[in-house]
């Protein structure tokens, strides 16, 4: 029970989904650019947006049941990692929405220079994630040591 409190009280958990998250949006990614020649196929994809709301839904419900939470890190992940926030679009952003609805002549809407840069911005919030996981364990084991040592 300590060391679930002990977690929970860290931004670990929230890391934890962002790294799941990303993991299986890659998987859809490399899936939409293996299926690039096939006739009539449709790009899938996870949605950051949907994603990211349900992130804080879950942070703000821990926050209103009084536990412990990753309360901190949240704003530091969304604008870090590239997540916006809702209602924040600019008009240029919903260009590109539209943009992502164009069919090209074989009836499939595959780009594969548009899969690739997903795919790298997907890697770096993964990376980030985990480096900042890490880095959390890092400050977790100094603390767990220096308690060791008084």
């Amino acid at each position: 029970m300590f060391l679930q409190g002990m977690f929970s009280g860290s931004p670990i958990p929230l890391l934890e989904q962002v790294v799941r998250f990303t993991e299986h949006r890659h998987h859809i990614l490399a899936g939409n650019i293996a299926n690039l020649d096939t006739p009539g196929y449709r790009v899938r994809d996870l949605s950051v947006p949907k994603f990211q709301q349900q992130l804080r839904q879950a942070v703000e419900a821990s926050r209103r049941r009084g536990l412990p939470g990753p309360a901190s890190a949240l704003p530091a992940i969304s604008s870090v990692s590239g997540f916006s926030s809702p209602g924040s679009e600019l008009p240029l952003d919903q260009v590109a929405e539209n943009l992502s609805s164009l069919l090209y002549h074989d009836q499939s809407n595959v780009s594969l220079e548009r899969q690739i840069a997903e795919m790298v911005k997907n890697q770096l919030q993964h990376n980030l994630a985990l480096s900042i996981m890490a880095n959390q364990f890092r400050l977790l084991r100094a603390a767990i040591g220096e308690s060791a040592d008084v």
